[in-house]
Order: C-alpha cells, then sequence, then structure tokens
C-alpha cells in the first residue's frame, strides 16, 4: 500500500511543537494523510489546525521523505510553518498531547523518523532533499485496521508496542539522497 502524507514542523522561540498520538501513545510532527482533491500544503495547513487547533501559514518545503517498509509505504513532504492564529488544543480521539519541546531535547518516545525532519529543519534545508527512510516493523499488518488491531492483543501498552513493532531499538537504517 503507498500513502501520501504531509507533516508541519512548527518552531517558536527554539522549540518544536509535537502531538502525543493516541493510536501509539508517542510523540510526532502534526500531519497526516492526504484527502482527495487536495494538495500536499493544503494538508500540511489542515492537519496542523485539525490535531492542534494552531492556523499555521506555511514557509517552505523541508524535503520529501520516503518512509519504506511499515504496513505502508508513506511519502511524506515536510513544512516549516509559523502560527499566525488559533488557540492550542488536542484533537479529540487522535491526539492526546501537546507540548513545545527544546530542538536539542527531544523525547526519547517520538517516532525516530521524525527526528530526520526535525534536524533537517534546523540545518536550514529547504525543499532541495529527497529522503528514503527503511522503517523496520515486524510483518502481521497489511493496513493501519490490522496494525491496531495487532496493538489491542498483544497485551503491550500503546507505547511498549510502538517501540517492539517498529523494533526503534534496533539499528536506524536510513539514506539521505540530495539533488
Amino acid at each position: 500500500m503507498i500513502s501520501i502524507a504531509a507533516t508541519v514542523v512548527i518552531v517558536a522561540d527554539g522549540k518544536v511543537l509535537l502531538v502525543k498520538r493516541e493510536d501509539l501513545e508517542v510523540w510526532a510532527l502534526p500531519g497526516g494523510g492526504v484527502d482527495e482533491g487536495e494538495s500536499l500544503a493544503e494538508t500540511a495547513v489542515r492537519e496542523a489546525y485539525e490535531e492542534t487547533g494552531l492556523q499555521v501559514e506555511l514557509s517552505h518545503l523541508i524535503g520529501l521523505y520516503s518512509e519504506i517498509g511499515s504496513w505502508s509505504d508513506w511519502h511524506v513532504a515536510s513544512f516549516a510553518a509559523d502560527v499566525v492564529g488559533g488557540e492550542l488544543q488536542t484533537q479529540l480521539g487522535e491526539v492526546l498531547d501537546l507540548r513545545f519541546f527544546p530542538l536539542d531535547a527531544l523525547p526519547e518516545d517520538m517516532f525516530w523518523w521524525h527526528r530526520q525532519h526535525i534536524e533537517d529543519y534546523q540545518a536550514g534545508h529547504g525543499g532541495s532533499g529527497a529522503n528514503r527512510q527503511e522503517v523496520v516493523s515486524r510483518p502481521g499488518a497489511a493496513n493501519r485496521a490490522e496494525l491496531y488491531a495487532m496493538r489491542d492483543q498483544s497485551g503491550l501498552t500503546r507505547r511498549e508496542f510502538y517501540h517492539w513493532y517498529y523494533q526503534s531499538d534496533g539499528p536506524l537504517k536510513r539514506t539521505r539522497q540530495v539533488k
């Protein structure tokens, strides 16, 4: 399965905004899948608002990331954004918490592949990077519903399941290709 998505890197006062996902109880950048008839930029703005309550204006494309190897191959555009309105509020049923973290003190429990988006933002990358990230996961889930069923039957907490399923304690397999 191939999925297309967008994430948003929102930085204020040297801190990046992360959302704690309800499904796996780990931190991630705000973002999500593209809806039919929607551009990647529109997705980024919509997802930022839905997940955080903040209205954002995109400043630039950080890079394109192909996250290969999970139950779906995700192709993600990551944008830098500035807050232009709204108030911080979690999205019920999807986001448990919102928090700004210092760029040099990201939480341990977060999507490790989103760290690259943040590192590229800090390095000043602006759309020239095309990245392939090998997401090592266990077999058994062919889609999100099967992943969640596997999670719910595992007997693990959602956070423990994330670490077990995505083998985040294993070697990081990531290559960067720059035009």
